[in-house]
C-alpha cells in the first residue's frame, strides 16, 4: 500500500531510516573499498563486490559493457512514470594514501582520495534500503542504481554509460560528491551551476639545443617553457570575459638533463577550466593561439594536445529542489547550505545532456574539526557518519519523487 501522499516536506514521515546494522555494514563496506582501490576501468573487485551485495538483496544488477561498474533497477515502474537514476563513481587515484588509519589503501600510490568510496556506498545503503520498502509495498516507482567507473578518466566513464543505453526509461538523474568543508550531515546545493568545464593539455616544445654559453645562438627552450607557462595565462585573461573563469593551470613541466646544456625538448602538462558553456566551446582555439603566440615570440616550435574533458555540471532548478525537499524531510532545512560553483570537473555533466539532474554536496566534514583537508590529497579522510546522511538524501528523494505531482 502507497502510505506517502504528498510531496510538501515536513508533511509526511518518510519510511526508510538507516538501521543499525545497516549502517555498521556500510561503514565496513566502504573501509574494504578504501582498503582497496582500483584505477578507472580497472574496477573489477569493486564491481564484483557491489555485484555481490546486491544479488544477496535479490535484486538483479547488470554488469556495463566493459566489464566494470554496473547498474541495477529496484521495483516496478508505474505506468507512465520514468524512473528516477541515483549514480555513484566507483574509481580511485593514482597517488599514496598519506593516513596512518587501519584502513589506509593497501594498493601502493593508489587512493580513494575523492571519495568515490564514500559515493558507492551511499547509493549502495540507497538500494539496500529501497529494496525493502519495495518488498514492503512502499516503493511507488522504479529507481535505478548507476555505479560508474573511471570518472577520474578524461572525458570520463559516464559518457560510456550514456552510450550503453543505462539512461533509456530515466527520466531524472541525481548523485552526490563529498566535500571536505561541509559538516557532515548536512549538504551543499545550489540551482545552475555547481562545477566547471575541465579539459587536459598537453604541450611540447622543441628547438636546435646548445650550450648555455651562447642562448643567443639557438633557442632557449628552457626560458621558452618558462615563458609559456607564466605568460599564456596571462594572455588568456585578457581575451576572455572574466566572468567566464577561463583558468589554466599546470601540473607538470620538464626540459633538459644538465646544467650546461640548453635542451632540444620541454614538455608542459595541465588542466584548461571555465565556468560557462560558452567559453567551453570556445576555449581550444583561444588556447591554441595564445600557446603559438608566446612560443613563436621565443623562437620555440610548438605542439599542442587538447583533450576534451567534461563540460560544468548544471544543475536543474527542479531537481535540485527535490534534493533540497528530500534533506529537509530526514533533518530539517537547517541541514542545508548554500554552495558556490567549483572549479572542479565532473563527468556527471555527461548525463544532463540527456536528462535533467541535480548534484549535492556531501558534507564529510567532522563538526568542530578545524583542519583543512582537500579532495585528491593523500591525507583525504572523511567522517563516515555522512553515509547515514547520504543515504537518506537518497532514499527521499526517490520517495518523493515517486509522489504523485500536483
Amino acid at each position: 500500500m502507497n502510505q506517502l501522499k504528498s510531496r510538501e516536506p515536513g508533511s509526511v514521515t518518510l519510511p526508510g531510516t538507516l538501521s543499525e546494522p545497516l549502517r555498521a555494514e556500510l561503514v565496513a563496506f566502504r573501509r574494504d573499498l578504501h582498503m582497496h582501490p582500483e584505477l578507472g576501468n580497472q574496477e573489477f573487485r569493486t564491481t564484483a563486490a557491489l555485484k555481490a551485495r546486491l544479488e544477496a538483496a535479490g535484486l538483479a544488477p547488470e554488469v556495463l559493457p566493459g566489464g566494470t561498474g554496473l547498474f541495477c533497477d529496484i521495483g516496478s515502474r508505474a505506468v507512465g512514470r520514468s524512473m528516477l537514476a541515483i549514480r555513484a563513481d566507483i574509481d580511485a587515484l593514482p597517488i599514496p594514501d598519506a593516513k596512518t588509519v587501519a584502513y589506509r589503501s593497501t594498493v601502493a600510490n593508489r587512493a580513494h582520495a575523492c571519495g568515490h568510496d564514500v559515493h558507492t556506498t551511499t547509493v549502495l545503503g540507497a538500494g539496500l534500503v529501497l529494496a525493502e520498502l519495495d518488498r514492503q509495498g512502499l516503493l511507488p516507482n522504479a529507481v535505478r542504481l548507476v555505479f560508474q567507473p573511471a570518472e577520474e578518466v578524461l572525458p570520463g566513464g559516464a559518457a560510456d554509460v550514456v552510450e550503453a543505453g543505462v539512461l533509456d526509461g530515466v527520466g531524472r538523474i541525481i548523485a552526490v560528491h563529498c566535500d571536505p568543508r561541509v559538516d557532515a550531515g548536512k549538504i551543499g546545493l545550489r540551482a545552475g551551476p555547481i562545477t566547471s568545464a575541465c579539459d587536459r593539455l598537453e604541450i611540447t616544445l622543441d628547438g636546435p639545443g646548445g650550450h648555455t654559453a651562447r642562448p643567443h645562438l639557438t633557442t632557449d627552450l628552457v626560458t621558452a617553457a618558462a615563458r609559456v607557462a607564466t605568460d599564456v595565462p596571462a594572455v588568456l585573461a585578457r581575451r576572455v570575459d572574466a566572468r567566464s573563469g577561463l583558468s589554466v593551470t599546470w601540473g607538470r613541466i620538464e626540459a633538459g638533463h644538465a646544467p650546461n646544456v640548453i635542451p632540444q625538448h620541454a614538455e608542459l602538462s595541465g588542466t584548461v577550466r571555465c565556468l560557462d558553456l560558452p567559453a567551453w566551446r570556445d576555449a581550444p582555439d583561444l588556447v591554441h593561439a595564445a600557446i603559438d603566440e608566446v612560443a613563436t615570440l621565443h623562437r620555440a616550435k610548438s605542439t599542442v594536445t587538447y583533450v576534451r574533458g567534461v563540460p560544468p555540471v548544471v544543475n536543474d532548478p527542479v531537481v535540485a529542489e527535490l534534493l533540497r525537499d528530500a534533506m529537509a524531510a530526514r533533518r530539517g532545512p537547517y541541514a542545508i547550505e548554500d554552495t558556490e560553483q567549483s572549479l572542479g570537473g565532473e563527468d556527471f555533466s555527461w548525463y544532463l545532456e540527456h536528462v535533467p539532474g541535480a548534484m549535492a554536496r556531501l558534507g564529510v566534514r567532522t563538526p568542530g574539526d578545524t583542519r583543512v583537508r582537500d579532495l585528491h590529497a593523500g591525507d583525504f579522510d572523511v567522517d563516515e557518519r555522512c553515509i547515514e546522511a547520504g543515504v537518506e538524501l537518497f532514499t527521499a528523494a526517490a520517495l518523493l519523487d515517486a509522489m504523485p505531482q500536483s
